[in-house]
């Protein structure tokens, strides 16, 4: 097999990225997504002028001479928040008004309660307020025709409120990239059986399942797949038609990957090769049925499964969302003990990042060094260290490129 590089890889699977379609989805159900369109304000926001604070209504010009000594107004009424009846102030009155309530006309203004004696009745003003003061203004916030969410934007609480807000119950949006998850090999049986002798129970369903998840996919995990071509083609073809990326794990080495291979080759190019890095440097990567999905072959080894899904496939994932950048954030910090990696590779090694309390610096601590197959590393680490492909030693206190992982708690 040719080594190809880390960069070249990720390329090549970049370049196969597909966004889904957009669809028109209620906009509870849109968080997180990124909006499609140009969602435009058919109304104002607010819709009319409104109290901002509980307080009396009034014409700010009548409140003036409370610079200089108490004013005193009768209250010739009540508007509630939500009151659709119409009413009218006249010059030298006032009128009790709750937050959100519509300004009756002539009122230029809300006196807050805190500026006066609260009598119901008669009010004793102790403080005059300006014109506008303490009013919302009809479209103030938004203006017919302004545009409320942009197209691109992820839609966060701010963005649905908004939307509530501007009256749109829907909005269009790009959906969740659709992962089907299968995992491939005679050893493995499902965590609800007890394994036999030589067998283990299948991580990788599960565990690549949460990570697809993590980034922002709608994931169907497949489960157990027997490697019999047969049998794997139809699960594969079957997925090809509902899914925009297919993962198998498994099946890149020995005989196992001449029966994946033997599987795939009808549905079209699975380019089976060695990448630059460690762990999980035998992978395979091609596109697959009329629609060319993208799909990929992971090791094996839940570890290296799970550090070439986070090289690989999780940028497909938040390229597929439209994400601007799909890469996760990368810091430098200072090694806290020694590391070594292997020549001619680039490490992706486990690791747990801290931050000095008195500097502020990042610090990292790697963790499992020991071998590739150590999962319990991984629970317990929160970035990837990066080492290039000419270092095969660094030493402790030297710096390094960290690569965030999902934080913890």
């Amino acid at each position: 097999m040719r080594m190809r590089s880390v960069d070249e890889q990720v390329e090549r699977a970049l370049a196969a990225a597909v966004r889904p379609a957009p669809v028109r989805v209620a906009i509870s159900e849109a968080q997180g997504l990124l909006c499609a369109e140009e969602v435009v304000a058919e109304r104002a926001l607010p819709g009319f002028d409104q109290a901002a604070v509980d307080g009396y209504a009034v014409r700010s010009v009548d409140t003036q001479s409370a610079a200089d000594e108490p004013v005193v107004l009768p209250v010739v009424g009540e508007i509630a928040a939500g009151s659709r009846q119409p009413r009218r102030l006249q010059p030298g009155q006032a009128v009790r008004i709750a937050t959100g309530a519509p300004l009756p006309t002539l009122a230029d203004a809300v006196l807050p309660t805190g500026y006066t004696d609260g009598h119901h009745a008669r009010v004793t003003v102790h403080q005059p307020v300006p014109s506008a003061g303490f009013v919302r203004r009809t479209g103030e916030d938004v203006q017919t025709g302004d545009v409320a969410v942009r197209r691109g934007t992820v839609i966060g609480s701010a963005q649905v409120g908004l939307l509530a807000a501007v009256g749109r119950a829907k909005v269009l949006v790009y959906p969740r990239p659709r992962v089907s998850i299968i995992s491939v090999g005679d050893e493995l049986v499902d965590i609800d059986r007890a394994p036999g002798e030589g067998q283990v129970y299948d991580v990788n369903s599960y565990a690549l399942a949460a990570a697809a998840r993590d980034a922002g996919a709608e994931v169907v995990r497949v489960g157990i797949v027997p490697a019999e071509p047969r049998k794997l083609r139809e699960a594969v073809e079957s997925r090809l038609l509902l899914s925009e990326i297919v993962v198998i794990a498994g099946g890149v080495g020995g005989d196992l990957a001449d029966e994946v291979r033997a599987a795939l080759v009808d549905l079209g190019e699975i380019d089976m090769t060695r990448v630059a890095m460690h762990p999980g440097s035998v992978q395979g990567f091609g596109r697959l049925g009329p629609d060319a999905v993208p799909t990929f072959l992971l090791p094996g080894n839940p570890m290296s499964a799970l550090v070439v899904f986070e090289v690989m496939v999780r940028p497909l994932i938040r390229a597929a969302q439209g994400k601007r950048n799909p890469h996760r954030r990368v810091v430098t910090a200072a090694l806290l003990s020694p590391i070594t990696s292997t020549k001619a590779r680039r490490g992706f090694l486990r690791g747990q990042l801290l931050r000095d309390e008195s500097t502020g610096d990042y610090l990292v601590q790697p963790l499992g060094l020991s071998g590739s197959h150590l999962l319990a590393s991984l629970a317990e680490a929160n970035c990837l260290i990066l080492v290039d492909e000419d270092t095969t030693e660094v030493a402790a206190g030297e710096r390094v490129q960290v690569s965030f992982l999902a934080q913890r708690g």
